[in-house]
């Protein structure tokens, strides 16, 4: 793979009729493509776990979150224990954040955990947990087969579109309305 081809940093919408129950609806950050392989986030699939219920569990401070319960979200099947942040890199430095885009970063450190219960994290932020993660070739086969659409990720669409729009809103940013396609694929 040409490093031009890699994905990194878009948006993966699953087709109607995504044959995997895991991903059906969802829209997923790819935070990584390689030769090797892919890994991203889902970012439209929040759990019944609260962020600040997580955050008292872990023995981290939460009282300076928001009154408000903030979900924290399904990442993906792979590692569920394991916690990522997506944020606005620019907003604070942590020990381990790759920087996605100006807009987008993941974080894997605790500390960035800290700064939020304690009201000094980034503005804007989701919490996933697990991720989805694809073998060498495994996303281009997907992809050839109609299960995914790809376009540049949006922050907006992450930090600011309500999470049963992100779908949509994702599929939108190609001009194209999820709704009005069919869950048969076909190649001509």
């Amino acid at each position: 793979m040409v490093e031009d081809s890699s994905l990194r940093n878009q948006f993966l919408v699953a087709m109607p009729g995504m044959a995997d129950g895991n991903f059906d609806h969802t829209v997923t950050l790819l935070c990584e493509h390689t030769p090797e392989g892919a890994m991203g986030l889902v970012i439209n699939r929040p759990t019944t776990l609260d962020l600040r219920g997580m955050l008292q569990h872990m023995g981290l401070e939460a009282d300076k979150l928001s009154a408000e319960a903030t979900p924290v979200f399904w990442g993906g099947p792979v590692q569920p224990e394991r916690g990522f942040v997506l944020h606005d890199p620019a907003e604070g430095e942590w020990d381990s954040t790759l920087k996605l885009s100006e807009t987008l970063g993941i974080t894997t450190s605790k500390d960035i955990l800290v700064a939020i219960g304690q009201g000094q994290g980034p503005t804007h932020y989701l919490v996933t947990l697990g991720y989805a993660g694809w073998s060498a070739g495994q996303l281009e086969q997907e992809i050839l087969h109609n299960s995914w659409l790809n376009t540049p990720a949006d922050s907006s669409i992450v930090f600011r579109t309500p999470t049963a729009s992100r779908w949509e809103a994702a599929a939108r940013l190609l001009g194209i309305d999820v709704n009005l396609l069919s869950s048969d694929a076909g190649h001509a």
